[in-house]
């Protein structure tokens, strides 16, 4: 059996899930959000860009530490329309990929196109054709929210899709390369 930790990184807010893989049968185990927009009751100033990067490290790592993963896995981000919100987004993957590597855990990398497909059939499935799917495929008693919905997907791809990379990455080694960095997984 695996323990998987799925996360959706976000500046704001932070989806994480938890699910148990035992061959191909899964069963949730956890799953939530951490927020950045308050603290201690009161709201962190939008530019307190340190105060947010460390409440996504240490709820990373609160969830690494309470559920005992095996491994993780993270969405890969794309840059978008506005540059400088893709570079705070990318700060906040940095924080969370941080928390996960300081917690000893193996990362595999996932774009959101991967596990829409994945999990949904098609990757341009809409966020709530996401929340469903998660929603049978765990037999949850509800829809998560959009975020925990996603980190969920994630972890549902990789305990598919990681074992498959993992055999291949024993007979061959696995070589990253720039052009096809967005285009597959990767996985380190």
């Amino acid at each position: 059996m695996t323990r998987i930790l799925g996360i959706d990184p976000g500046l704001q807010t932070t989806g994480f899930g938890v699910v148990q893989a035992d061959g191909q049968r899964l069963s949730y185990v956890a799953s939530g959000t951490i927020r950045t927009t308050r603290r201690g009751g009161s709201d962190l100033a939008l530019g307190d860009l340190p105060g947010r990067l460390r409440l996504l490290f240490d709820g990373i790592s609160e969830v690494a530490e309470r559920y005992a993963p095996d491994c993780a896995a993270i969405e890969i981000i794309f840059v978008n329309v506005n540059p400088q919100s893709t570079l705070l987004l990318g700060q906040a993957r940095g924080a969370a990929l941080t928390a996960l590597v300081h917690a000893q855990l193996p990362v595999a990398e996932y774009t959101a196109l991967q596990m829409k497909k994945a999990v949904v059939g098609h990757g341009r499935a809409a966020k709530s054709q996401v929340q469903e799917m998660v929603r049978r495929l765990l037999c949850l008693p509800g829809l998560p929210g959009t975020d925990a919905a996603d980190a969920l997907g994630l972890a549902i791809t990789h305990a598919h899709a990681g074992a498959a990379m993992a055999r291949v990455g024993e007979v061959a080694t696995l070589h990253r390369r720039q052009h096809a960095m967005y285009k597959g997984g990767r996985s380190y």
